[in-house]
Formats: C-alpha cells, sequence, structure tokens
C-alpha cells in the first residue's frame, strides 16, 4: 500500500525520531530501560544554566555523546530515504535527531528541528567548529575569541530555532504524503505534525516500535517493526 502511495504523491515529507537513531546504536532520551536520562537530570548536565553554571558535567556528558556518535553509522533505512530522495519519491526530511546520519547517508534536504551534534560553536561569536574539537584540552575555549564553546544542540531552556520550525512547517503544509519514522510523537511541535498533514489532505504513515497517541489519526500504522527491515520492504517494491 505504502509503495503505490509513494508513487502517486507528488510532494512526501518524512518526519523521523529517535527511533530512526536507536537502530544506528545510539540510545534514546526516555525509554526505562536505557533512555539517557534513566539515570541523570537533563537540567544538571544539557541545560542552559549547565552551560553556564555546571560546567563541568556539560563538558563531560557532551564529551561522551560526540564519542558515542562517532563509533555508529547511519543504517540502511537512512540511505534508503537518501536514494528516495535522489529518485524524486520524497522531498525533504524533518527529524528530532541531531546525530547528521540523514546527511551522511546522502540526504540533502533535512531540517533538523533540535540542532546538530555534528558541529559545535562559540556562543560569543559564533565561530563553528567539527564536534571532534571539543573533544580536545583546550578545544572548549573559541580560539577566535576565547569565549565557551558548545555544542550545536538546543539545550533545556532554549527555544527551537525559527527557522527550522518554519521550514518544517512550509514542508508539512505541502505534503501530500507524511511518512512519521521512529517517533512516539509525544513531544511538541513533533506531535503537531502528522494532525497538520491530515488537515492538509494528507495521508499519513507511522512506523514506532510502540503506539502513538496520534495513531488515530494515521492512514497506515506500523507497530513492531524495525524502521530499517520496513524501508528495506518498501524499497524492494517501489
Amino acid at each position: 500500500m505504502i509503495e503505490q502511495w509513494l508513487r502517486e504523491s507528488n510532494y512526501t515529507v518524512v518526519f523521523t525520531g529517535a527511533g530512526m537513531s536507536t537502530e544506528s546504536g545510539l540510545p534514546d532520551f526516555r525509554s526505562s530501560l536505557q533512555g539517557m536520562w534513566k539515570d541523570k537530570d537533563p537540567m544538571k548536565i544539557a541545560s542552559t544554566h549547565a552551560l553556564r553554571h555546571n560546567r563541568g558535567a556539560f563538558v563531560e556528558f557532551y564529551r561522551m555523546r560526540i564519542k558515542g556518535l562517532a563509533a555508529c553509522e547511519p543504517h540502511e533505512g537512512h540511505a534508503i530515504l537518501a536514494a528516495w530522495e535522489q529518485s524524486g519519491l520524497i522531498r525533504h526530511i524533518i527529524t528530532q535527531n541531531v546525530d547528521g546520519f540523514h546527511q551522511r547517508a546522502g540526504s540533502g534536504h533535512v531540517t533538523e528541528l533540535y540542532g546538530s551534534l555534528r558541529t559545535v560553536h562559540c556562543e560569543q561569536c559564533q565561530t563553528r567548529y567539527p564536534a571532534d574539537t571539543f573533544l580536545e584540552p583546550d578545544g572548549v575555549q573559541c580560539a577566535a575569541c576565547g569565549g565557551t564553546v558548545r555544542p550545536s544542540v538546543v539545550l533545556f531552556g532554549e527555544h527551537l530555532p525559527y527557522a527550522a520550525l518554519e521550514t518544517a512547517d512550509q514542508q508539512i503544509s505541502r505534503a501530500e504524503l507524511c511518512i512519521v519514522l521512529g517517533s512516539s510523537l509525544q513531544v511538541s511541535p513533533a506531535n503537531s505534525y502528522p494532525l497538520m498533514a491530515k488537515r492538509n489532505g494528507a495521508r499519513v504513515v507511522i512506523v514506532n516500535m510502540e503506539p502513538t497517541e496520534m495513531d488515530d489519526i494515521a492512514d497506515m500504522v506500523v507497530n513492531g517493526q524495525k524502521i530499517g527491515e520496513f524501508l528495506q520492504q518498501c524499497h524492494r517494491q517501489v
């Protein structure tokens, strides 16, 4: 069914969440067994307050995340989405993830709602550096102005970037088919996108290991299957 919808749609938008990344070996944030916040308080290590007042723990936490990211790779699902973009089957990816795996797999039209862990930047002069710079002893201080260097992700206490939200809204408003991959759709604005697409007349497909609160508005729901396997099955048919 989804294979036919992909062929029929003139504008398909994909929305990806943490489930897309966990299949590459990255932990999610909220699961009870392996979630990143299982025994950590994000306000103490991943917030604007931690950046300024608990700098040691902040740096330690994000160095751990950058090292963890470097040890993982995009999976087959990322590559299939990139191939679909190149063949015109999908037009845009909106993602909650900060790993940059979509771009590494070859996708060119990606909106990152929460920024990127692939770069760090200076709070003062905004100079950007590769993420591995942050792992160096002096990498937490800007070489250009001496300011504070931080990962280029949205911290607790910050708003999502306006430009990313605006692009996401524009893309969803154009969608004839919206495919949600690996998002629990519990966090705003993520939970609004399938509903926005549906109200605009789009078909909605939700693929997630567990049911979501938006399943009742979807035209197709797939639970209990890995995203990579689902996309491979679809790819063989399109």
